[in-house]
C-alpha cells in the first residue's frame, strides 16, 4: 500500500529534506524512524528538496508498505521517535502510483525579514538593516507575473529539463515587526526563493532599478541576479494536491 505522510520541521540542524552521504537529512531521520517502527526497511519520496537549513511548516512525502498499521497510532510512535524539530502531522493512504512530488499542483514558500533585531526571531527571520520600499518591492514583484523562464534565479550547475516555472501569488506583507514575502508556483528550481528575494531587496533599497529586472530575467544568468537570502528565514509552507490522491483502488 502507498501513504502520504505531512510533516513539519525546523530545518536548522538539518543539510536540507534530501538524503546526503555525509550530513544528517530530515529524509534520513524520517525513513530511520519509520523502517524502526515498521521493522522494515521504508524508502520514502517527498514532494521537493529544501536546502540546507530552510524549515517547513508542511512538507509531504509518500512511502510504500506491505505492513498494516493503525494510522494514529504510527503518528504518535513517530512523534514519540522522532526528534523535537520534526513532527508528523498526518498519515493516510493514498492510491498506488499517487506521487508526492509529482502529483503536487503546487507549492507555496514564505520568506521573513525582520525589520528590528529581535533577541527571540534572530534564527528564524532575516534581519535587514537597510529600510525597504515597499512601492518598488510591489512594483518590481508584479514584474515576476510576466516571465516563465526563471533561470536567471536557478543555482548553476543544476539538472533540469526546463526553467519554466508557473508562478500563481507572489506578495509582501508587513506582520508583527517583519516584512514577510509569500510566493506560490507549480514548481521551484533550487535556490530560486532566496534569489528572487535577494534581486527584490536590491530594488527595494534602492540599488537597483525597477526596470532592470526585465534585463535580469531575461538574460538567464544568475551572475545577473541578487545575492542569496540566509536559508533561516525560508519557510515552506504548503503543498497542494488534488483530492483524486486519496481515491482507493479497489
Amino acid at each position: 500500500m502507498r501513504y502520504f505522510i505531512e510533516l513539519s520541521y525546523n530545518g536548522k540542524a538539518y543539510h536540507g529534506w534530501q538524503n546526503q552521504p555525509n550530513a544528517v537529512s530530515v529524509q534520513e531521520v524520517l525513513e530511520k524512524g519509520l523502517s524502526t517502527l515498521l521493522k522494515e526497511s521504508i524508502d520514502t519520496m517527498g514532494a521537493g528538496r529544501t536546502d540546507a537549513g530552510v524549515h517547513a511548516s508542511q512538507m509531504f512525502a509518500h512511502f510504500d508498505t506491505a505492513v498494516v498499521f493503525d494510522a494514529k497510532v504510527l503518528k504518535y510512535k513517530l512523534n514519540s521517535f522522532l526528534p523535537k524539530d520534526v513532527a508528523i502531522q498526518d498519515i493516510f493512504e493514498v492510491r498506488a502510483d499517487a506521487h508526492a512530488r509529482f502529483d503536487a499542483l503546487s507549492r507555496t514558500y514564505l520568506y521573513r525579514i525582520a525589520l528590528h533585531k529581535n533577541v527571540f526571531t534572530h534564527q528564524e527571520a532575516f534581519y535587514l538593516k537597510p529600510k525597504l520600499n515597499m512601492e518598488l518591492l510591489n512594483e518590481a514583484t508584479n514584474i515576476l507575473f510576466d516571465y516563465k523562464d526563471f533561470q536567471c534565479f536557478s543555482k548553476s550547475n543544476t539538472d533540469v529539463k526546463t526553467y519554466n516555472c508557473d508562478i500563481k501569488k507572489a506578495e509582501w506583507q508587513l506582520k508583527e515587526g517583519e516584512l514577510q514575502f509569500t510566493i506560490q508556483a507549480d514548481r521551484f528550481l533550487r535556490n530560486m526563493v532566496r534569489a528572487i528575494v535577494g534581486t527584490l531587496i536590491n530594488i527595494g533599497i534602492g540599488k537597483v532599478k525597477v526596470e532592470a529586472l526585465h534585463d535580469i530575467i531575461k538574460s538567464k544568468s544568475r551572475s545577473e541576479a541578487g545575492f542569496s537570502v540566509p536559508a533561516h528565514g525560508l519557510y515552506l509552507t504548503g503543498i497542494e494536491y488534488p483530492e483524486s490522491i486519496k481515491t482507493i483502488n479497489e
